[in-house]
């Protein structure tokens, strides 16, 4: 690590990033956000945006579990219960007849009452509230290397379900005619993408991060004409909205989280108006 940050002090000559803990958000930020923008790609593409929001509600729950568990790490319960809960819902829409949206509708509502409930029950909700709107400059050392282990297994899993991914966001019967097995694949995903929300929402905080889920893809697809384009200039915009929301957020003195998905949304409507001019 003191080879990093001797490397971001030549690079980075400015009065923000000689602090330590700009240092530590900024890398975090450099981890977390090419994930957003990678796996943002998909939620839109599948209509998952109503499904990682879910996903906030049911991490608020895991932490609240762990609380009533008394486990030491709220961030072990938020990750096992975020991952439980995203195959649940996959698995009951999967068999259910039922709307997929009122199915997650259901569970989304569930999960944030009973989250609460269990709060509120000791009067410890307090504690806990950070989670809402998240503290990236909180970030420590050993959790930029938790970070970095999965940044690492998410992009190892990204290449790995890619393809079929791509197939299914196209037709599920067309995917199960290829030989993929869609339950499974889509079961996959949902993990990964608990595990991401799960990791980063004491950072982002569970308000916002969905927002974090959708914008970048949904910017970059009203600009770009193919596949590449599309998850090239997503993840870009991801990089370019975090680094700039963090900045920002230091010399104005506001949350970095809220001002990153205010600056995604900004670019988002800039697209729109330059989608004319892009796409014929």
């Amino acid at each position: 690590m003191e080879m990093i940050y001797g490397i971001m002090d030549m690079v980075l000559p400015f009065e923000w990033a000689s602090h330590m803990f700009m240092k530590h958000a900024l890398l975090a930020i450099l981890l977390v956000t090419p994930l957003f923008g990678l796996l943002s790609t998909m939620v839109v593409s599948n209509r998952m945006a109503f499904f990682s929001d879910s996903l906030g509600h049911g991490a608020f729950t895991g932490i609240a579990l762990g609380v009533l568990l008394g486990v030491v790490s709220p961030l072990v319960s938020l990750v096992a219960f975020s991952i439980l809960f995203a195959l649940c819902i996959t698995y009951i829409k999967n068999k259910s007849t039922a709307s997929t949206d009122t199915i997650i509708g259901v569970f989304s509502s569930t999960a944030i009452a009973l989250g609460l409930m269990i709060m509120t029950s000791g009067g410890g909700f307090n504690k806990f509230s950070s989670f809402l709107i998240g503290d990236v400059l909180s970030i420590t050392e050993e959790d930029l290397q938790a970070l970095a282990v999965v940044f690492l297994l998410v992009v190892a899993g990204w290449a790995f379900l890619y393809n079929k991914l791509l197939v299914l966001s196209i037709n599920s019967s067309f995917a199960r005619s290829r030989g993929i097995e869609t339950f499974l694949v889509e079961g996959m995903f949902a993990a990964i993408l608990a595990v991401v929300v799960s990791i980063s929402i004491q950072w982002v905080g569970i308000l916002i991060i969905n927002a974090l889920l959708v914008l970048p893809a949904a910017a970059a697809r009203n600009v770009t004409n193919n596949v590449k384009q599309y998850h090239a200039v997503s993840v870009c915009l991801a990089l370019l909205t975090g680094v700039s929301g963090l900045i920002l957020a230091y010399y104005f003195n506001m949350a970095a989280g809220a001002t990153i998905v205010v600056l995604s949304s900004l670019v988002f409507f800039v697209t729109i108006v330059l989608k004319p001019r892009f796409i014929r």
